[in-house]
């Protein structure tokens, strides 16, 4: 069976989707989806405000994002201090700094039996203090280098804002549901609900601030093996951060620009 990085972003309540909308949009107004492009891509669309709270992408402000990490268990220091590294491999291109903190953290990491999970982008900031924004079930020190770069990376994309990219409406169209259903309901227990709502429910729509095609290398990217396409190829998925995850987390969150040098006396062609 080939591998499958299960991942769930979690989600908030439905009580809590209005106010955690509200704070989106606070950080960053770009969070708030265009009703003009809402309205020529949906017709019909009415925007309700439960409507637009779903819609409302969850990025941090794109003037630089720092944000601190804390463990809700007794993680070795060794194990923080790898697991915060592999964090801000997204720094490579982006404005974006995790760093350790004990105090009110704003992302907190768990390694509860609860899989791998991540609440999306502003909305760690609706989570109670005491309750974890990202899950690494299991994670150790003997934990593989690859596991470390395939599921911190990924699950920090969601902090980051970033959902699912084999939800877009491009893969999920290569997707066979009722193969889809059988095979995550066998491999993970999962419900046809949740496999609907994992795997086969586009969300080009919401993605409003994404690449204009879906990127299947992608670390956001689930591998989603042959045996549930329609043609029976397999859609890669990601194991690392990508290039196209790189320009796109530039473009989300870009790095200040360095002023240029002053010009050589040389280069004026002056002695």
């Amino acid at each position: 069976m080939e591998p499958v990085l299960v991942c769930t972003p979690k989600r908030l309540p439905l009580n809590q989707l209005e106010s955690a909308a509200r704070i989106a949009t606070e950080i960053n107004p770009l969070n708030h989806p265009p009703i003009e492009r809402l309205l020529r891509v949906m017709p019909n669309f009415e925007p309700t405000k439960d409507r637009l709270s779903v819609l409302t992408t969850k990025f941090w402000h794109n003037g630089g994002v720092k944000l601190t990490v804390g463990f809700l268990d007794n993680a070795p220091s060794a194990l923080r201090s790898r697991i915060i590294k592999h964090m801000n491999a997204w720094a490579k291109t982006a404005n974006v700094k995790f760093v350790a903190s004990n105090t009110d953290p704003q992302v907190r990491i768990a390694r509860i039996e609860d899989g791998y999970w991540s609440y999306l982008g502003t909305d760690v900031l609706s989570i109670d203090a005491n309750e974890p924004t990202m899950n690494l079930e299991g994670f150790t020190m003997q934990t593989p280098e690859s596991e470390f770069i395939r599921v911190v990376r990924h699950e920090t994309g969601h902090t980051m804002g970033f959902p699912h990219e084999h939800m877009r409406k491009e893969l999920v169209a290569k997707i066979d549901s009722k193969k889809a259903i059988k095979f995550f309901g066998q491999t993970q227990g999962w419900s046809a609900q949740e496999v609907r709502q994992q795997v086969l429910t586009p969300i080009e729509e919401s993605s409003l601030l994404g690449t204009e095609h879906a990127d299947p290398n992608s670390i956001m990217c689930y591998q989603i093996p042959g045996v549930i396409t329609k043609d029976g190829r397999p859609i890669i998925g990601g194991t690392d951060i990508d290039d196209q995850d790189y320009a796109f987390a530039a473009k989300i969150y870009p790095k200040p620009k360095t002023a240029a040098p002053p010009p050589t006396r040389a280069a004026l062609g002056l002695r």
